[in-house]
């Protein structure tokens, strides 16, 4: 083998069984979720009861008002398919009242920058085609969780403190429910949030009420039209009404001003999430799978084409060589991502094609690129986005007082695109509420072979005021569309904005094999890519890989507001190694370190589908996530 060898300490084992392997970024929902194929469930119901206790208990990662992608494959099916959750900006959500409101960027926080929730649906869609269980029981776990309590993690807190002072000021409903009191929660401490408990009840009720009175309703069985009724609650009925209303009262954005917000029941209404074919590429004997260009899902796929055609030496994530071809791919395929993605006509064809990625790699030289390099497609136009860094925030114009970056405000705190927390995780969360980039996500394979990779965020708890009367918050993910004519990715009502959420699923013939993912914005292609290059090249294993340093680059323009980039940037592990880091700097690369164990969230689930061998890893940064199976 070419590759360093795997680190000869791990922090647990990776787990092999037959029955079925679930991992996800919190211990309850894995529970939760093996719970369900413990009694009968299969994986689809195992991941949507998953899902609900993530809602529950990464508050601050995600939330019923947020977003889903997933990708799916049922033993038998041939290929897999993307589970569709991201819904569209509403139909009010246009440039022109954006700049009517004084805003040149989308805010960060606040309702101004939410979609149409699109999570719900599409975990009810899955639980409708490819489950077997009642809703209500998929659901009891998250209702008891949310209605007895749970204890809160310690990052839940970290999080309500530092958006505290916007809480008590301006979100009062959220410091109703999060710092009730006025006191803030403690690791830990049981916490409940009992009115999203009373919506799922309601829903229940109401659904089953609907759905007796209306057998005509659905096709399917009583169970499937329970489930469509439960969707036509939350889009049609009172759910939508509710956030509407709540909605449209002016409050604090992170531009430091008040706005309403724009999305109405009618855009719930239009919104259903469905079914879509994944795009992939062929690596090593395995085909990858990912979500189309409307999210940032080709990414990994543009870079490995890049990468497949270097020497493995090239391809070690461990070592110095490695990391800066690594770094050097991401940067292209990022500045393609950039250019050319979006809910529109993507040119994937070329961007995927082996001709294509031969010009790219031609561009990786010894030294590290400090430019944004997006390839030149025959008939296409090539968007290059506001390149603005950190310093730029407050450079120039530091003297002044005022900020370079339209939009941004001198009061509002900022952070370091790429930083960590003292906990080990992505420092996401600014004292206005912009989040940048974490989320949750979950892996499951069942003994019959169906596999799902899902990647849930938005909604978190510091994204929008809480919604007292639904329990809920909304999400902010058109903070990912630009303020401009011309892009890939305007603001435009109806479309959707570039997601970040972005799951794999590997397959081997017409099998699928591994499931994986993480959390971390723009970081969530650039960490499943070391697992991936890992496991398939070096032959780790998932813990393996999954324990092994990790790093990233920061040199794009980043997803989140104030959406800025450092040129050159790349943030690793410390663990990487004094010999690797120093390298990588005489090489030109701007280098943050972030500590021993700070970098990735990545989960992991496999199937041999010629013995039926399952295994499953899970992320040790922060003690939060866990595989279980058997």
């Amino acid at each position: 083998m070419t590759f360093t060898e795997p680190p000869e300490f791990l922090t647990r084992p990776t787990l092999k069984g037959t029955f079925g392997m679930v991992t996800s970024t919190h211990w309850l929902a894995s529970s939760s979720a093996q719970a369900v194929l413990e009694r009968g469930g299969n994986a689809f119901d195992a991941a949507v009861a998953g899902a609900f206790v993530l809602h529950v208990v990464e508050p601050h990662l995600n939330g019923p008002g947020g977003d889903l992608v997933a990708i799916v494959q049922a033993a038998g099916e041939q290929k897999p398919q993307v589970l569709m959750g991201q819904g569209p900006a509403p139909a009010g959500a246009t440039i022109e009242h954006y700049a009517a409101e004084g805003l040149d960027l989308v805010p960060g926080s606040g309702a101004l920058a939410a979609a149409v929730p699109g999570s719900f649906d599409a975990w009810l869609k899955l639980l409708a085609d490819y489950g077997t269980w009642e809703l209500a029981d998929v659901w009891s776990f998250a209702i008891d969780y949310a209605e007895s309590g749970h204890p809160v993690l310690a990052r839940v807190c970290s999080t309500i403190e530092r958006v505290s002072e916007l809480f008590t000021e301006h979100w009062t409903t959220s410091a109703d429910q999060w710092l009730p009191g006025g006191r803030l929660p403690e690791a830990g401490e049981i916490v409940t949030n009992k009115p999203w408990a009373a919506t799922l009840r309601r829903i229940l009720t109401e659904a089953r009420a609907m759905a007796d009175a209306d057998n005509d309703g659905a096709a399917g069985d009583g169970r499937v039209r329970r489930i469509a009724a439960a969707r036509r609650l939350w889009s049609n009925g009172f759910v939508a009404h509710e956030v509407q209303e709540f909605a449209s009262r002016p409050h604090r954005h992170s531009s430091g001003d008040d706005h309403a917000g724009v999305i109405t029941a009618t855009d719930m209404s239009g919104f259903h999430a469905d079914w879509e074919d994944a795009v992939s590429i062929e690596f090593r004997g395995y085909t990858i799978w990912k979500s189309a260009a409307w999210g940032q899902g080709p990414v990994l796929l543009q870079a490995l084409k890049i990468l497949d055609g270097l020497d493995d030496d090239c391809l070690d994530p461990s070592t110095a060589k490695g990391a800066h071809h690594i770094l050097e791919a991401l940067k292209l395929a990022f500045a393609d991502r950039d250019a050319y993605y979006g809910d529109t006509d993507v040119p994937l064809d070329v961007l995927l094609s082996e001709k294509y990625a031969a010009t790219r790699r031609a561009l990786i030289s010894g030294d590290a690129s400090l430019d944004f390099r997006p390839g030149h497609i025959d008939g296409a136009r090539a968007f290059t986005p506001p390149l603005t860094t950190e310093a730029d925030l407050t450079g120039a114009a530091g003297a002044a007082g005022e900020p370079t970056v339209p939009g941004a405000r001198p009061e509002v705190d900022k952070t370091v695109a790429g930083a960590v927390d003292e906990q080990g995780g992505e420092l996401g969360v600014e004292a206005s509420g912009s989040t940048r980039g974490d989320t949750c996500h979950l892996d499951i394979v069942d003994t019959w072979g169906n596999m799902i990779s899902a990647t849930p965020s938005g909604g978190w708890l510091q994204s929008s005021p809480y919604i007292p009367s639904l329990g809920f918050s909304l999400g902010t993910r058109l903070q990912m569309t630009w303020l401009l004519d011309g892009a890939p990715t305007s603001l435009t009502p109806g479309k959707r904005p570039r997601t970040t959420l972005t799951p794999t699923l590997v397959s081997r013939g017409s099998k699928p094999v591994i499931a994986v993912g993480s959390p971390g914005g723009d970081q969530q292609e650039q960490w499943q890519l070391l697992y991936l290059l890992r496991v398939l090249v070096g032959g780790y294993t998932h813990q393996a890989a999954i324990d092994a340093p990790a790093f990233h680059t920061t040199s794009m323009p980043g997803s989140f507001w104030p959406r800025t980039w450092t040129p050159g940037g790349a943030v690793v592990e410390d663990r990487l190694g004094d010999d690797v880091i120093g390298d990588l700097e005489r090489r030109g690369h701007v280098v943050t370190r972030a500590g021993d164990w700070a970098l990735g969230r990545l989960s992991a689930v496999s199937r041999n589908p010629d013995t039926g061998l399952l295994k499953a890893g899970a992320n040790p940064r922060g003690m939060q996530g866990y595989a279980v199976g058997r």
